[in-house]
């Protein structure tokens, strides 16, 4: 994304300060160096989406079809592509609409952790209530997750397998 390649760029530029201090430059020309250096870096990033080399629209859409295949809510993946400076609004265009893209997570969250129709034993009233925190831990809403931990082993098998193939 264009904030993470300027934080790559700011942390160089810190990196090589911090050098230039232990060598022993003077702090005034090394800190007018690195304003230089930190405003350049900005540009850099600018430029580098200009041309198309760096995409966060791109980058946004194949993280949200990744973390949604591996299990992660809506909410969960909201908050990984912010944390990775993506906007508001092209986190929100990228991330899977409807409530069987969050089903299918819901499922795959499941089958990783061995909860709800994917558990080895048949579950009981506290293995369930755990299972329904997991998934509300996991971001996952509670009409979806109550819905998930009803549902048939086969069929939750059946829906994560129509899922992955799209």
């Amino acid at each position: 994304t264009e904030a993470a390649l300027r934080r790559v760029l700011e942390r160089r530029v810190d990196r090589w300060a911090r050098a230039a201090e232990a060598e022993g430059q003077p702090r005034e020309a090394i800190a007018a160096a690195a304003a230089a250096a930190r405003a350049a870096a900005a540009e850099v990033a600018k430029a580098m989406v200009a041309t198309g080399a760096v995409d966060d629209a791109a980058f946004a859409e194949s993280r949200a079809r990744r973390l949604t295949r591996a299990g992660r809510s809506r909410r969960a993946i909201a908050a990984h592509l912010s944390a990775k400076g993506v906007a508001a609004e092209t986190a929100a265009a990228a991330l899977p609409e409807g409530e069987d893209a969050e089903l299918a997570a819901a499922l795959a969250y499941c089958r990783r952790r061995r909860i709800g129709p994917f558990a080895r034993e048949a579950a009981d009233a506290e293995a369930r209530r755990k299972a329904l925190g997991a998934l509300a831990r996991g971001g996952f809403a509670q009409p979806v997750a109550r819905r998930v931990l009803a549902m048939d082993p086969a069929e939750a098998e059946e829906r994560l397998l129509a899922a992955r193939r799209g």
